[in-house]
């Protein structure tokens, strides 16, 4: 059943379109964060189209076959068919010859309830789908799974797939169709919990204020996400727990690996490196560096990419005896530290909105730090040698030629093409008591709340 609200996916469905309108056999994993809208976008998709939808379960292999025969029984009767997928498969190529659509969504369950089923696809698509005129869409949540058993080169599907979908999260001018009628500051303080999930993001389209929101949707015994974080660890991992504390650890600001390793106890870097690269590759983990260091830096900071998962960690999880008898308590306690955290989350929607503004044509973009001191956003052109220094300002009535002087002294430890580049500032802010467009002969560009609104907007139209 669709829904209402789809937002952006028009190039992840251009590409199906394109490849389903080629004749022949098709398989594509379409893979990616659980609640990031794969199976909105797959039944998008298949609207129309002659198509058979499965969701897997964690069910027997016979209960998962039996269902797959039901979801196909508005296709072709497969009632009389043996019980195994192979069976199935080649029934469906002798008896259709017209182009059919499908889709095994949650694949990730069969790969528990069935050992082996991925090498029984692999002869599957070897043996009978070949030559045939079926599109296949093998769909999972479980990263780890996906790359395992899919994607990877050790993957008994690798080599077989036409084409792959990794399906990310929205972007934050996609983020702010989800709520035309709220102002660009309500659509920021959303966003910085629910990130780019369309999921999340629904359950925060009423119009009840945010706090209001935050208590039903995440805080209450049956809110619906307030399980959400603990329920994924739990699927996605065996050993929860760690991955657990060393999520908190850095949600709770020990962001290098030495702070890590001392938050969750273990005794060196050689135990909890494993859980850190598997952490990375499922994309709940990034490892970033000062934006003018070598990838290999030793200065590395370890950041969660996913925003919910940082504000349960940071919000919920050190607060869960207390939620339990008093949840105003809780709100109030997250009330406390809000601004500080949306302020950090403000640096991303700065840094997308200069990506579409592009004050020179940079060719990276990033944060800088060294010591005490840290640079918001550092923007460079590395053959023209320009460099933008700015700062992000989660506050009204900024005083813009205060920050850019702070900013001035903090560039001078920037070790980038000193006696030879380009400088320019940019300052952002929910607004301004003073405006700036130049500083000492560079120039300046300040940017509030209307302004990044008219930047969005204006991306928008040009699309």
């Amino acid at each position: 059943m669709l829904t209402k609200f789809f937002i952006d996916r028009d190039s992840e469905l251009k590409a199906l379109e394109k490849r389903y309108n080629h004749r022949g056999f098709e398989f594509f994993p379409v893979y990616g964060r659980r609640r990031v809208g794969k199976t909105e976008l797959i039944l998008r998709f298949i609207n129309g189209k002659k198509a058979v939808y499965f969701l897997a379960s964690a069910a027997s292999k016979k209960e998962n076959i039996q269902r797959f025969k039901q979801a196909a029984r508005h296709v072709i009767d497969l009632s009389s068919v043996k019980d195994d997928w192979e069976s199935i498969f080649s029934y469906l190529k002798r008896n259709i010859e017209e182009r059919l659509v499908i889709v095994i969504d949650e694949f990730p369950y069969l790969l528990d309830t069935e050992k082996g089923v991925s090498s029984i696809f692999q002869r599957i698509i070897d043996l009978t789908l070949q030559d045939s005129n079926t599109f296949l869409i093998l769909c999972g949540s479980s990263l780890g799974m996906m790359y395992k058993e899919v994607l990877s080169y050790k993957a008994p599907l690798y080599g077989r797939r036409t084409g792959q979908i990794h399906l990310k999260p929205l972007r934050f001018e996609h983020v702010l169709e989800f709520f035309p009628n709220k102002s660009l500051e309500e659509v920021v303080n959303i966003y910085s919990i629910c990130g780019g999930m369309p999921a999340y993001l629904k359950e925060f389209r009423s119009d009840k204020p945010l706090f209001s929101l935050i208590r039903e949707k995440v805080l209450e015994k049956d809110a619906v996400l307030r399980d959400e974080v603990p329920f994924i660890l739990r699927m996605e991992f065996r050993d929860p727990k760690t991955y657990s504390s060393i999520l908190s650890a850095i949600a709770l600001g020990n962001k290098t690996l030495g702070k890590i390793i001392n938050y969750c106890g273990f005794q060196n870097r050689t135990g909890i490196m494993p859980y850190i690269y598997t952490l990375e590759q499922l994309e709940y983990l990034e490892r970033q560096v000062p934006i003018t260091e070598p990838s290999r830096s030793k200065k590395s900071l370890y950041v969660i990419k996913h925003n919910f998962f940082e504000f349960w960690f940071k919000f919920i999880m050190p607060n869960l005896s207390m939620l339990e008898q008093d949840v105003e308590a809780v709100v109030k306690a997250i009330k406390k530290d809000f601004n500080s955290y949306v302020s950090f989350k403000f640096e991303h929607v700065c840094r997308e909105a200069l990506f579409y503004i592009k004050p020179f044509a940079f060719t990276k973009i990033g944060k800088w730090w060294f010591k005490d001191k840290e640079i918001d956003i550092v923007a460079l052109n590395e053959e023209k040698k320009q460099i933008l220094f700015g700062e992000c300002k989660w506050q009204a009535n900024v005083n813009a030629e205060k920050i850019v002087k702070e900013l001035v002294e903090k560039s001078q430890f920037v070790q980038w093409h000193n006696a030879e580049r380009k400088e320019s500032f940019a300052v952002f802010a929910k607004s301004f008591k003073k405006r700036l467009k130049s500083f000492e002969g560079r120039p300046v560009y300040c940017f509030d709340l209307k302004d990044l609104e008219r930047i969005f907007k204006l991306r928008k139209r040009k699309i």
